[in-house]
């Protein structure tokens, strides 16, 4: 059993409905210039110039995000906190790591995708947005008392000086 298709397009049954509200037929049936639908290549590029742009700004992006979580996380030792401040001191090492891997898509057509090289600029402000985010989950591990910033955290490893001899006798 096959379907023919064809004997639809002369059918009188669907030839007596009216046209649609706003159709024209003269704009319907005039042929015009074929416009090609294909970008070029330049503009193809500058498309994934703007998306490497996107991509290098995306951690800072997210940080408005991450710093209600450290907010809504509380300042003690728990581990749903400890879980963020992990995410957020690991995921800058993880992506600086990946950083050619991250940008070889938006590469331009001329350039090698996964030369250093290549998106430069996103590539920097990408680093910089990293080390922004790392400096958030710092701040947080101080703020909780993770980091020996005091003299206090410090005291094991001073010397004790030679005691004043002071005899009263």
């Amino acid at each position: 059993m096959s379907l023919d298709y064809a004997s639809l397009e002369g059918s009188s049954r669907w030839k007596n409905l009216p046209s649609p509200p706003g159709f024209s037929k003269s704009l319907s049936s005039k042929q015009g210039p074929a416009k090609s639908s294909a970008p070029s290549a330049a503009a193809y590029d500058k498309l994934k110039d703007r998306r490497a742009w996107d991509m290098a700004i995306a951690p800072a992006k997210s940080l408005p995000m991450q710093a209600f979580m450290l907010y809504m996380s509380g300042g003690g030792v728990q581990i749903f906190s400890m879980g963020i401040v992990a995410m957020l001191l690991f995921t800058p090492f993880k992506n600086i790591a990946s950083i050619n891997d991250a940008f070889k898509q938006f590469a331009p057509s001329n350039a090698s995708p996964t030369a250093f090289s290549t998106l430069l600029p996103q590539k920097f402000v990408y680093v910089l947005c990293n080390i922004l985010t790392l400096v958030v989950g710092l701040w947080k591990c101080r703020s909780m008392g993770l980091l020996p910033l005091g003299t206090g955290d410090w005291l094991a490893f001073e010397t004790r000086g030679e005691p004043p001899e002071l005899s009263l006798f």
